[in-house]
């Protein structure tokens, strides 16, 4: 007769045969689930890469501050990379915008938020703000 000592199997070892599928498919259905709630986000990117216009008037307008020039220098154009990295939300048929994306200057890098509205293919910018972090300061562009 054997002694052999019987080891009992860990409950993973058990049940990994339903486990492991059962988390693979709720994994794959969470993240359809988050895809389809940023596709309207992901929307506002293509939009926006598509309206540089958008983005280069509103950097205009705030190289225009003189406040703007003396903390920032010369601001850099808006790069597609910076626009992939923004945060922007359209509403209204794509006819109101709002947006938060990085910019740099010179002398010292920020963010600009712009809420701007839309009117015969041409963006009227109803707020254009610049902040930075360090020293914490706000530059209102545009009120």
């Amino acid at each position: 007769m054997d002694n052999d000592i019987i080891e009992k199997k860990n409950w993973l070892q058990r049940n990994l045969k339903w486990f492991l599928p059962v988390v693979i498919v709720v994994l794959f259905l969470g993240s359809a689930l988050f895809s389809t709630a940023s596709d309207a986000q992901m929307g506002g990117y293509a939009t926006a890469l598509n309206d540089d216009a958008l983005f280069q008037d509103a950097l205009k307008q705030a190289q225009q501050n003189a406040e703007v020039t003396k903390v920032f220098g010369t601001l850099e154009p808006i790069d597609q990379l910076a626009i992939i990295e923004s945060n922007v939300e359209y509403s209204d048929n794509n006819n109101v915008v709002n947006l938060s994306v990085r910019v740099k200057g010179t002398q010292a890098k920020g963010r600009m938020d712009v809420t701007a509205t839309k009117a015969n293919n041409a963006w009227q910018y109803n707020s254009i703000k610049i902040r930075i972090k360090d020293p914490e300061q706000q530059i209102v562009v545009v009120p």
